[in-house]
């Protein structure tokens, strides 16, 4: 019994991980703040951005900084955000951190 009740311990803490993946965007909805994503697969994921989305910019030197919401919002707004990757997070459909790769 103590085995199963082990094993059944360790699946749940497993499935309650959740490791940030490379996505590439495919569309932003402004008004809803949601966010089409296209993994490596091929698979699209939809997430929304929140209040609480933790924003991490590195730049071409390799360096973490830590970013604003409202510059990873005008980035995906702009006609050239389709296409580019970005490393995210996301459980429950919300998007709870996300990392960019700024050019500057």
């Amino acid at each position: 019994m103590r085995k199963l009740l082990l094993s059944l311990a360790t699946f749940l803490f497993m499935a309650g991980l959740v490791v940030a993946a490379e996505y590439t965007i495919v569309s932003y909805d402004k008004d809803t703040k949601t966010v089409t994503l296209k993994d490596k697969d091929s698979k699209e994921v939809k997430g929304t951005l929140t209040d609480k989305t933790k924003v991490t910019r590195i730049d071409k030197d390799g360096n973490k900084t830590e970013g604003k919401l409202e510059g990873v919002e005008k980035m995906l707004s702009s006609d050239k955000a389709a296409g580019r990757k970005l490393e995210a997070t996301i459980e429950d459909g919300k998007i709870t951190e996300i990392t960019t790769k700024g050019k500057k």
